[in-house]
């Protein structure tokens, strides 16, 4: 019997990065009785038309006053626009956007960047240095969040880890939460522990200062079962298929693979947050 279980959980684990259910169909229009939609429709309509134009200088005039006609022609050429903004990355191709556009995790006072990743995944290992880097350096506009994928049992598991690290942090019972994540990455990617039983999730986290009843009252929590919720339903949400997938604001969906490598990711995250800056 233990063999069969380890075969089960292996085969999990091979196929975590990635989910055999496809992303849902990103349709381009909405119901126009739908005044947010509508809303929406109209920011990209601006977005592509070029909203954050630059407007051709008047040149210093002549001693001479212009004829009537060439002055209407002067006017005329002033009010349009000499160059238009070129963005680096194109919808369709690089990312998708989501219509209509769905909840965030946080308030609409800023951007949100949501990450969602899986601690098994190689790639969000990886991709974790350079998440950290422009977390680090975001606008003080923009809102950066992680959320668990959950379209297994080990996902699930580990996303209800990330969730009691989070509230215990916040409590003050771990201290620093990045060396934790560290610890996570590297007891799954270096040490072999897949952290795939609650007892072996609870040593970790007695290692880092909570005891066995803070992690088991945190673990069962009405709160991080409410978190789980949330984080399912944004999967389903955004259509998250793989990880890590970065979605800005509800409304563009992208990854590594869309966007040609990490830096070109982390690049193509502040264009999209210069597009929603610009609304």
């Amino acid at each position: 019997m233990k063999n069969v279980f380890w075969i089960g959980v292996t085969f999990l684990l091979l196929a975590a990065c990635s989910s055999d259910d496809p992303p849902p169909v990103v349709t381009e229009t909405a119901p126009a009785a739908d005044e947010s939609v509508a809303d929406e429709a109209l920011a990209t309509v601006e977005a592509d038309t070029g909203e954050d134009e630059e407007t051709l200088e008047i040149v210093e005039e002549s001693a001479a006053e212009p004829e009537p006609e060439e002055q209407a022609i002067l006017l005329a050429q002033a009010d349009v626009p000499a160059v238009t903004r070129q963005w680096k990355y194109s919808e369709g191709t690089h990312y998708a956007r989501m219509v209509p556009t769905q909840p965030t995790v946080g308030g609409a006072d800023k951007i949100e960047v949501a990450e969602f990743f899986w601690y098994g995944c190689s790639h969000c290992y990886d991709f974790e240095p350079f998440i950290n880097g422009w977390d680090a350096d975001k606008p003080a506009s923009v809102r950066f969040v992680r959320v668990p994928a959950m379209w297994n049992r080990i996902l699930q598991l580990h996303a209800q880890l990330f969730y009691t690290e989070e509230v215990l942090v916040r409590n003050g019972i771990i201290e620093d939460a990045a060396r934790f994540r560290e610890a996570v990455f590297q007891e799954y990617h270096r040490r072999g522990n897949r952290l795939t039983s609650v007892d072996s999730i609870r040593k970790l986290f007695e290692r880092f200062g909570a005891s066995a009843d803070e992690f088991e009252r945190t673990w069962k929590s009405f709160e991080v079962s409410q978190k789980l919720r949330l984080a399912e339903d944004l999967n389903r949400r955004y259509g998250v298929a793989n990880v890590p997938t970065m979605v800005v604001n509800g409304k563009y969906r992208t990854g590594s693979s869309e966007a040609g490598g990490y830096p070109n990711l982390l690049e193509l995250i502040d264009e999209l947050v210069a597009r929603e800056s610009a609304r």
